[in-house]
């Protein structure tokens, strides 16, 4: 397959480049629509983006099951962070999304770049759409905005929450994720 194009978007904000930087990586777990762009939805206990390179990206469940969503590959606060990305699937599928975070007068201006798209495999470019609008979707969350075009992808959310309904609902969808991390082994305690 040859390369797909780049997703690239970008959002500009009125907080400072480190204000900026913090709140897409520190405070993840506070802006994530996690209800409706997670794998377990209502399941979710909480979501960790560890800040450093090799850090993961997961969500962690109700029930203490963990799944990987990405890996850090460089984080260079507060002007880059580049992680993969591959929530419910392998590692092997990710794409590649580096976000920059650059000071704009007043603000910071944070562009994102999205590649890697042929790991995918045979729905890469459906994949690719879907995401388009999805990281457009989520960067004006993270920025505290609400667009008419939210409205619609709102409504999409609903539908396809119907559809996973109709499929087995939540626990069924997690049950096909792929990405779950295995538990360390209980340590045996000398006596």
């Amino acid at each position: 397959m040859s390369p797909l194009p780049p997703i690239r978007r970008n959002v500009t904000v009125s907080w400072d480049q480190a204000a900026a930087f913090r709140r897409f990586t520190e405070q993840f777990a506070a802006w994530w629509p996690f209800r409706t762009h997670s794998i377990g939805g209502k399941c979710v206990k909480r979501l960790v983006f560890e800040c450093r390179a090799g850090g993961l990206i997961f969500e962690e469940h109700v029930d203490g099951r963990r799944f990987q969503w990405g890996r850090v590959l460089e984080f260079d606060a507060p002007r880059r962070v580049k992680f993969t990305w591959h929530p419910s699937r392998d590692a092997a599928t990710a794409q590649e999304v580096e976000l920059s975070f650059v000071p704009d007068g007043n603000g910071t201006r944070v562009e994102l770049v999205s590649d890697k798209w042929e790991n995918w495999g045979k729905h890469a470019e459906r994949a690719r759409r879907g995401y388009d609008m999805g990281w457009g979707y989520v960067l004006n969350i993270w920025a505290g905005r609400r667009t008419p075009r939210m409205a619609v992808l709102d409504g999409l959310s609903l539908v396809m929450r119907g559809v996973e309904l109709l499929r087995g609902g939540t626990r069924a969808s997690i049950a096909r994720a792929g990405g779950e991390i295995a538990q360390a082994a209980p340590r045996e305690t000398a006596r």
